[in-house]
């Protein structure tokens, strides 16, 4: 007599069974895709950082083909075409990425970035003041200050640069722009202190240290500064400070250190050896 109600128990456990099994393929399929979503982002950040940058525009190119709405991928195809030195062609993605529903206030910052490598001021301070003034970035006031040093207007430049290099713990890269800013106006002296204060948030930026000897030269200071340099560095320096006084009329005191910087250069330094040669053949005619 109990036989029916067992058949049905059995039954009901089978299906229930088989209910979970169901279940279970339908959230191991969503694990996977999750997986393959994290291993898609660690891919994209890779291709965004490390390699060739040309073939960091092959995979992004091929993953908008094939996922056209996702705007991470846009962002990864436009950045990367940055990378790879096409501006042009990265402006026109970001203006893709902009009119995406999701686009963000980063996003026109970064297409701002693109428009001044393409050298297109009008237009990235166009759209620098299309973002609201509560988006405090560093990268949002990076590009402020450079508009503002195009426009010549230094008080604002200054105040840019000095939140910007405020609002990063790296801030090497933005105090040297700074210091440049200062050198093109003729602050000799603030352009050093900036270039000097870069080195010591990063005493491998070797652009900072040669700014500084430029900026120090400007003042008729040619030695060398007291800071960390290769032996390739310092004939580089000796270099730069060379030129810089023989171009204020200094040529004696060029000559002698165009010497220094080939006796100095752990190889054959061609290009000051052939200045020297220059100076030496133009003293001669003379």
């Amino acid at each position: 007599m109990r036989h029916p109600v067992l058949i049905s128990l059995c039954i009901g456990s089978a299906f229930a069974l088989l209910g979970c099994e169901q279940q279970s393929d339908a959230d191991v399929a969503r694990a996977m895709a999750s997986v393959n979503v994290i291993d898609e982002t660690n891919l994209s950040d890779v291709m965004l950082t490390a390699g060739d940058p040309n073939e960091a525009v092959a995979y992004f190119l091929r993953a908008t083909t094939e996922k056209p709405g996702r705007i991470d991928l846009m962002r990864g195809l436009a950045k990367s075409l940055v990378r790879a030195k096409k501006p042009n062609d990265a402006a026109a993605v970001w203006e893709a990425v902009l009119a995406h529903p999701e686009a963000s206030n980063q996003d026109r910052v970064d297409f701002a970035d693109t428009l001044i490598r393409m050298n297109a001021w009008e237009r990235a301070e166009a759209e620098l003041n299309k973002i609201p003034p509560t988006h405090e970035t560093y990268a949002r006031y990076r590009l402020e200050a450079m508009v503002a040093d195009f426009r010549k207007d230094w008080k604002k430049a200054d105040s840019f640069y000095e939140i910007a290099a405020g609002l990063t713990t790296t801030p090497a890269s933005v105090l040297n722009n700074w210091g440049y800013s200062k050198l093109s106006r003729g602050d000799h002296a603030g352009a050093e202190r900036l270039f000097s204060e870069a080195l010591t948030h990063d005493a491998r930026l070797f652009t900072a240290k040669n700014n500084l000897v430029l900026a120090r030269a400007a003042q008729g200071k040619y030695d060398l500064p007291v800071m960390p340099m290769t032996q390739i560095e310092r004939a580089q320096l000796l270099y730069t400070a060379a030129l810089a006084a023989i171009k204020r009329g200094d040529v004696n005191i060029g000559r002698t250190l165009l010497k220094q910087a080939v006796d100095t250069h752990p190889q054959h330094f061609e290009e000051a050896a052939r200045a020297l040669a220059a100076l030496d053949a133009n003293v001669g005619r003379g």
